[in-house]
């Protein structure tokens, strides 16, 4: 028996999101996630894991509610942001009739999750610069009463720009019948440029945020929606019983302690440090033809042969990520600075050896 033939059509074909670290050698550097570098320590005791837990934990939800600036009501939380970008397209896309509409380049799962919930997915591509085609997104909103939900990466990745309020309330404005998804995964790195003020005023507004990158939790797989709680009741009826365990509840909770956020904005400050030495570094190698603008942990650069000096890069032990572009781009996360000597010093290498 062929077991695809037991899938539904439109899931035989998807490509779906695979590990960049599967089948990575022993001590290689990994930069190329957006990880914080190095990890946290929590204690903790869990003496009722026979009991299911909170069906939304409490304590975490009114944390997360006083840091974020909402009420509590007015967050859910996930297992991670991955599940919330789902969340949102399985509670508002009927499939094989809805469409999901995002600007190129940006974060892969938007489509990969929107394929696997039977949405179409429609695309704008980026300006010249890797900007974000507002114009393009609300032409496509005006064209096609099908969309149902937009997805805004901001800032965005791969390209680490951030997108301007202005951008996102014109697109707000033309989405009156779509959902308007906005991903502020990395806005601890640029918290000014957050609109999570707006939900207030859009009922369509949905934020996604994430404990991964500058809480340093990415393995403990914890996201949150904030949106009016009209929209909050709209995803509960379809989020998963439990989806938060009691122990990734209790960190959660702990990192968003007072303690927990000046930890996670010292770590901010060291982050943006070596950001500025791996941009100013990388700007002064022969064969790095340009390095973009970034408001991340993350810096994106232009090579010639990309796939090539990727590939190089990986055979040396250190791991970035291309994320497929025709303007000849790398991404390499922002690590400790003795992570960003190392990858500097490595590309060296590799762009030596192909100019000889």
């Amino acid at each position: 028996m062929d077991i695809r033939s037991l899938m539904p059509s439109f899931l035989r074909t998807l490509i779906p999101y695979e590990s960049p670290n599967e089948g990575a050698p022993e001590g290689t550097v990994w930069l190329n996630t957006n990880e914080y570098p190095t990890a946290t320590k929590y204690e903790m005791r869990f003496e009722t894991l026979n009991r299911y837990p909170q069906v939304q934990p409490a304590l975490f939800r009114s944390r997360y509610a006083q840091y974020a600036g909402v009420k509590p009501e007015e967050v859910l939380v996930t297992r991670g942001a991955d599940e919330g970008i789902e969340l949102i397209i399985r509670t508002f896309c009927t499939p094989f009739k809805d469409t999901v509409l995002y600007a190129l380049p940006t974060y892969s799962m938007y489509g990969i999750s929107a394929k696997t919930c039977g949405a179409n997915v429609l695309t704008v591509e980026a300006k010249k610069s890797l900007g974000l085609d507002t114009l393009g997104l609300c032409k496509a909103l005006a064209q096609n009463p099908d969309i149902k939900v937009v997805f805004l990466c901001n800032p965005n990745n791969p390209t680490g720009n951030t997108v301007s309020r202005d951008a996102i309330i014109r697109v707000l404005e033309a989405a009156k019948d779509a959902i308007v998804a906005v991903d502020e995964a990395y806005i601890e790195f640029c918290p000014q440029a957050t609109i999570v003020d707006l939900i207030e005023k859009y009922p369509n507004l949905a934020v996604i945020r994430t404990l991964s990158k500058a809480f340093a939790l990415a393995g403990l797989r914890c996201g949150m929606i904030l949106a009016q709680e009209n929209l909050i009741a709209a995803l509960r009826k379809v989020i998963a019983p439990y989806p938060v365990p009691e122990p990734v509840a209790a960190i959660a909770a702990h990192a968003l302690s007072e303690g927990g956020i000046a930890a996670m904005r010292q770590r901010v400050e060291l982050i943006r440090g070596n950001r500025t030495y791996l941009k100013e570094s990388l700007a002064k190698i022969p064969g790095v033809r340009s390095v973009y603008p970034s408001q991340t942990n993350f810096v994106l650069f232009e090579v010639d042969e990309p796939e090539r000096i990727y590939k190089s890069l990986w055979e040396k032990g250190v791991a970035i990520r291309e994320p497929g572009s025709d303007k000849g781009v790398l991404r390499v996360s922002v690590g400790t600075i003795g992570e960003c000597k190392l990858f500097i010093n490595k590309l060296t290498q590799v762009l030596q050896e192909a100019g000889s």
